[in-house]
């Protein structure tokens, strides 16, 4: 009876706290598992997917690990039959099982890979916005070429459009990150990465750097704000009234470390920044005009 009962409240020990993780899991506002675009839908319904397949083989584990322990500790008379090695029945279900689960997670995972791949464009009826990215230590500046403007800290962008980001850094190596919209890509000093994100909803979206870059690592945070057509149009608008002009001299002072930064914004005057910063890491300094 007491055995019983030891056996009851591990099962019971255990289902709880299979209940509680699902209950914190459900409530809890984690960015990965609360996604507000496409892509970031895409790359949770791939990571659920790929944990419940696991979870066939990683159940059954925990479950025989801890009958076996069970059965075999010291007091049990359980029926000792070490001779296993030929038995072809387990030798199938042991090593079958966990090749077709590999099997299938390497197929679903080949088919996403290629489906969410960061340079694949997205496709839609709408006109794509073009953001330039460029990582500085310790703050992200963003250039709008098409629009004439720059950003520091903060990025503004419709809802249900397509966004064409083109990342570099002119800093230590970084990564630019929006967790509700999609996954992580690097920036480089003298190379440029693509990334393509949507935001199916209005919102505003914790960005950050996902790669340790340094003393001011922590604070260097943005705002990424999905808006409504009308309302993205407008803030462009306030911005061209601004007397803040993003030249060259600018941002030599901007590229300067510096932790922490305010949100700023600029008139666009060298419409080649961005062609500049990567250039010059790859040949000699030019003059910009």
């Amino acid at each position: 009876m007491k055995k019983k009962c030891k056996a009851l409240f591990f099962i019971l020990l255990s289902l709880s706290v299979v209940v509680l993780s699902l209950v914190y899991l459900s409530n809890a506002d984690i960015a990965v598992l609360n996604p507000k675009g496409m892509i970031a839908l895409k790359e949770r319904n791939l990571f659920i997917k790929i944990t419940l397949i696991m979870l066939i083989v990683v159940i059954p584990v925990f479950i025989l690990t801890w009958v076996i322990s069970w059965k075999y500790k010291e007091g049990n008379k359980a029926k000792y039959t070490p001779d296993w090695d030929q038995h072809l029945l387990s030798e199938s279900i042991w090593w079958g099982f966990p090749c077709a689960i590999v099997l299938a997670m390497s197929i679903l995972v080949w088919k996403s890979t290629h489906e969410l791949d960061p340079f694949k464009p997205i496709e839609s009826i709408k006109r794509p916005l073009r953001i330039q990215v460029v990582a500085l230590q310790w703050k992200w500046l963003f250039i709008y070429p098409e629009q004439g403007i720059a950003t520091v800290n903060f990025l503004q962008f419709p809802e249900q459009t397509p966004i064409n980001f083109e990342i570099t850094a002119d800093a230590p190596m970084n990564s630019f990150w929006i967790p509700e919209l999609g996954g992580q890509i690097y920036a480089m000093p003298g190379m440029k990465s693509k990334l393509h994100l949507i935001a199916n909803e209005k919102g505003s979206f914790r960005g950050s750097s996902a790669n340790l870059s340094g003393r001011g690592f922590a604070g260097m945070t943005f705002v990424a704000k999905a808006s409504s057509q009308t309302d993205f149009y407008q803030w462009i608008e306030s911005i061209n009234q601004s007397s803040n002009s993003l030249n060259l001299a600018e941002y030599t002072r901007l590229a300067e470390p510096s932790e922490d930064d305010p949100e700023i914004f600029y008139v666009l005057e060298n419409q080649d920044l961005y062609d500049w910063i990567i250039h010059k890491y790859t040949m000699p300094m030019t003059r910009m005009n």
